[in-house]
């Protein structure tokens, strides 16, 4: 595909292969196999209430769950009246520090016949408990909690294993079909489609948009440890002026790089990357990208950055609409 585009990244030739900077932890899978044991082990104690909004074909609840370490987390939970039962279901991930948003926008899939499922992350915008328990900063953002302990510690590992967590929530509701479920989410979304598929790979189809939380150590390099990496700078100047422990930290931050859990999913994959991406780079994207194994494909928006992708919903729509 040719394509002339303003160039804040590498050439789209070289983007096709690049495999990425961060280092990744010799122990990396015995690091997941450990911690999704850890989830398995606990009691979800699942709530479900009947939310005061409801619409004639939908019940809404909020439904709330116990994940790693105690935390109850909360997510959006939408049921379409009609359907034939059991039907496909969608789980759905909000950008950083944001919620599950309003009941209205989740309704269009649950008009075609699916059940959705929002989750709030942990200690952000909504209603999900930060659980606490780490030792060292907590300052100004969550990729770099728990970054000063024991990695068994790290939130978005935790975060990561709440998605996997709803996700198995999902498919174990007598009205979904656990092998029609799909997941979509952008910016921190994204990633953590990418970890959910990656960590329950029942996930038949998965739509990331621009996944945050990719080869960490290539936006520290291309200086782009601002916006919404910012806390990895930081991180530096308050607790490694010098970097003398700089490999150490980004080897600790390759347990939580998506690009070394994608080639654990095993559904069908379309994903959505702006190449004038200044806040996720297009490169630290398609570090996650070129490691998926399933059949997966991806499209690109030239002139687009962080930022609503025209048509790529529609897109999505689509592609899910296959389950």
């Amino acid at each position: 595909m040719d394509l002339f585009m303003p160039l804040v990244d590498k050439p789209l030739e070289e983007l096709y292969v690049y495999e990425g900077r961060n280092p990744k932890p010799a122990d990396h899978a015995e690091y997941w196999d450990r911690a999704i044991a850890e989830m398995k082990s606990v009691d979800p104690q699942i709530e479900l209430i009947r939310s005061q909004f409801q619409v004639p074909y939908a019940e809404c609840f909020d439904l709330y769950f116990t994940g790693v370490r105690g935390a109850r987390i909360h997510a959006k939970y939408l049921k379409p009246l009609q359907a034939a039962e059991p039907h496909p279901a969608v789980v759905q991930f909000h950008g950083y520090s944001g919620n599950a948003g309003d009941w209205q926008d989740k309704l269009q899939y649950v008009a075609l016949g699916y059940s959705v499922f929002s989750m709030d992350c942990r200690g952000q915008g909504g209603h999900s408990e930060d659980s606490g328990g780490v030792k060292g900063t907590t300052l100004n953002g969550h990729i770099i909690r728990g970054l000063n302990g024991n990695p068994d510690d790290l939130l978005f590992r935790h975060i990561f294993l709440d998605t996997a967590q709803l996700a198995g929530i999902a498919m174990s509701m007598p009205e979904v079909d656990p092998e029609r479920v799909g997941a979509m989410g952008g910016s921190q979304g994204g990633a953590l489609t990418i970890a959910c598929a990656a960590l329950e790979p029942r996930i038949k189809r998965l739509a990331p948009v621009f996944p945050f939380l990719s080869d960490y150590r290539r936006v520290w390099e291309m200086d782009l440890a601002k916006d919404a990496y910012a806390e990895l700078r930081t991180f530096f100047r308050y607790f490694d002026p010098q970097h003398e422990r700089e490999n150490e930290i980004f080897t600790k931050l390759g347990y939580i790089d998506i690009q070394y859990l994608a080639d654990r999913i095993q559904g069908e994959v379309l994903m959505g990357v702006g190449l004038s991406d200044t806040v996720c780079p297009p490169s630290t994207q398609f570090a996650a990208y070129n490691k998926i194994k399933a059949p997966k494909q991806v499209e690109l928006f030239p002139d687009f950055g962080h930022e609503h992708l025209p048509g790529f919903n529609d897109k999505t729509m689509q592609f899910l609409l296959k389950l």
